[in-house]
C-alpha cells in the first residue's frame, strides 16, 4: 500500500507541474512579482523580493522537468542569450568586487531563466493574456495610489517614491518609482492592451478601459520618452501593416526598402536632435544626459574590451561608478542609456552581443509577423521596439522587468525562426515552439475560460 501511493504521488505532482492551469497561475505570478519589484523592495525589503524570485526559478526548474519531452533543449535558449549571459559571467573574473558582480549576474541569470520557462509553457496569445491581466492590475493600483496620494489625502507617499502630483496632471510614479519607468510600462501595456483587443481575446468593454487607462497613465507620466516610444511605436505598427498588406513576391523588397528608411532615419534624427529635443521640451534632461555618457565613454577607454564587470544597476561604491558620479556631481543609478551602461560594464565585447541580441530577436520576430495572418504575432517585434528605443534613453531592459521581457521577446522570436530548424529535429519543426503541438489543447482551454 505505501510502495502503490509513493509511486503514485510523483505522477500527480508531475501532472500538476504540466497542468495548463499551473503554467498560467506561474506566468501571472512571474510577471506579477518581477513587475511589482520596486514595491515589494519598498514595502517588504529586497530580502524578501530574493526569497520569492528564488522560490519561482525552484517552481519554474519542476515545470521544465515535468514537460521535458515537450522542450528541445537544443532550442531551449536563443545563442544571442546564453553567449551574453555567458560574458557577463566571465567579467566577474576581472570586476573590482567578484562577490558583487556575481550575485547581479546571479540576478540576471534567475528572471532570463523564469522569462525562458514563460517562453516554453506559455504560447503568445497566452502570454499577452496573462502580461495584460497583470498590467490592467498594476496600473489600476498605481492610479489609486496617485488619487489617494494626490488628492484625497494631499500628501506624498516617499515610501513608494510617490509624489503626489496627480491634481497637477503629473508627474506620477504610480507602483514603479519613476516617472519613466512608468511610463515605459504604461506604453507596453497599450500594445499589449491593443492586442487583445485585436484577437477579441477579452471582452470589448474591458478593451477600452484598459487601453484608457494605459494612454492616461503614459500622459500624466510627463515623461519625455513616451513621445518618443509612442511615435516609434506607431511608426512601427504602419510599417508592419503596410508588410502585412503586401503581396508575397514583394515583401523581401519592401523589406529592405524599410530597413533603408530606419538607418536614413536614424541619421536624420541624430542631425536633428536639439530641435527634436526643444519641441519635446527636455533640453535640460538630455544635455545631463549626453554629459554623462560622454564620460562614461571617456572612462571606457580604460577597459574598452572586457569593461569594468558586471554590476547591472550601480554600486555606488565601486569605481568607475563611484567617480562617474563624483565628477559629475550627480547620484545616478545607471548610466540612462542600456547601450552605453553595457559597454561600460562589458566592453565592445558586451555591446555586441547585446545588439546581436536585439536585432535578430527583432528581425526574427519581424519577418514571422509579416508573414502570419494572425495580429497575435505582432505582439512580439512591436514590444522589442519598445525595448529597444527605451533603451536609448534608459538602462530598463538590463534588469528587472525590461530583461525578462527582452528575453522572453528573444525566447518567442526564436521558436518561429532559428538557425536550428535546418538541424529538423522532426518533433521540433512545428512553427511556434518545439511543445506547441502538446500546448495546443492548453491554449483552447484557456481561450474557453476567458472567453
Amino acid at each position: 500500500m505505501t510502495d502503490t501511493s509513493q509511486s503514485a504521488s510523483p505522477g500527480w505532482l508531475g501532472a500538476l507541474l504540466g497542468s495548463a492551469s499551473f503554467a498560467r497561475a506561474f506566468t501571472l505570478v512571474v510577471f506579477a512579482t518581477v513587475f511589482s519589484a520596486f514595491a515589494i523592495e519598498r514595502i517588504a525589503g529586497r530580502v524578501t523580493y530574493v526569497t520569492i524570485v528564488t522560490g519561482l526559478c525552484v517552481f519554474g526548474a519542476a515545470v521544465m522537468v515535468a514537460r521535458r519531452r515537450e522542450i528541445s533543449l537544443l532550442r531551449l535558449v536563443p545563442t544571442t542569450v546564453v553567449v551574453f549571459v555567458g560574458w557577463a559571467f566571465a567579467s566577474i573574473f576581472w570586476s573590482s568586487d567578484s562577490g558583487a558582480s556575481f550575485w547581479n549576474w546571479v540576478s540576471l541569470a534567475a528572471i532570463a531563466f523564469l522569462a525562458v520557462v514563460i517562453g516554453h509553457v506559455r504560447d503568445t496569445l497566452q502570454t499577452v493574456r496573462a502580461l495584460g491581466d497583470v498590467l490592467r492590475v498594476l496600473l489600476g493600483l498605481s492610479l489609486a495610489l496617485e488619487l489617494l496620494s494626490g488628492i484625497l489625502l494631499d500628501t506624498p507617499f516617499t515610501f513608494l517614491g510617490i509624489q503626489g502630483n496627480l491634481a497637477q496632471l503629473g508627474p506620477v510614479q504610480g507602483m514603479f518609482g519613476t516617472r519613466n519607468l512608468l511610463g515605459f510600462v504604461a506604453v507596453m501595456a497599450l500594445i499589449t492592451f491593443l492586442i487583445e483587443y485585436r484577437t477579441q481575446s477579452v471582452p470589448p468593454g474591458l478593451s477600452v478601459v484598459s487601453v484608457v487607462l494605459a494612454g492616461g497613465m503614459a500622459a500624466l507620466s510627463d515623461s519625455p520618452t513616451v513621445v518618443v516610444l509612442a511615435l516609434a511605436v506607431g511608426l512601427a505598427v504602419g510599417a508592419l501593416a503596410l508588410v502585412r498588406h503586401a503581396r508575397p513576391q514583394r515583401r523581401a523588397g519592401l523589406q529592405l526598402a524599410l530597413g533603408a528608411l530606419v538607418v536614413i532615419g536614424v541619421f536624420v534624427g541624430y542631425a536633428a536632435r536639439h530641435p527634436i529635443i526643444a519641441l519635446l521640451g527636455a533640453g535640460t534632461d538630455f544635455s545631463m544626459r549626453v554629459e554623462l555618457w560622454n564620460f562614461m565613454v571617456d572612462i571606457l577607454r580604460q577597459k574598452p574590451v572586457q569593461g569594468f564587470g558586471w554590476f547591472g544597476v550601480w554600486d555606488k561604491q565601486e569605481y568607475p561608478f563611484n567617480a562617474i558620479n563624483f565628477w559629475l556631481d550627480t547620484d545616478h543609478a545607471t548610466g540612462l542609456n542600456a547601450y552605453f551602461d553595457v559597454a561600460l560594464q562589458l566592453g565592445w565585447v558586451g555591446l555586441v552581443l547585446f545588439l546581436a541580441l536585439g536585432a535578430l530577436a527583432l528581425a526574427r520576430s519581424w519577418l514571422v509577423a509579416g508573414e502570419r495572418r494572425s495580429v497575435v504575432y505582432a505582439w512580439t517585434p512591436l514590444m522589442l521596439v519598445a525595448l529597444l528605443v527605451d533603451s536609448m534613453f534608459e538602462s530598463f531592459t538590463l534588469t528587472g522587468l525590461g530583461w525578462l521581457m527582452l528575453v522572453l521577446c528573444a525566447v518567442r522570436a526564436g521558436q518561429s525562426r532559428s538557425w536550428r530548424e535546418s538541424l529538423g529535429a522532426g518533433g521540433d519543426a512545428g512553427g511556434s515552439g518545439s511543445s506547441a503541438g502538446s500546448r495546443l489543447p492548453h491554449a483552447q482551454g484557456e481561450q474557453g475560460a476567458a472567453g
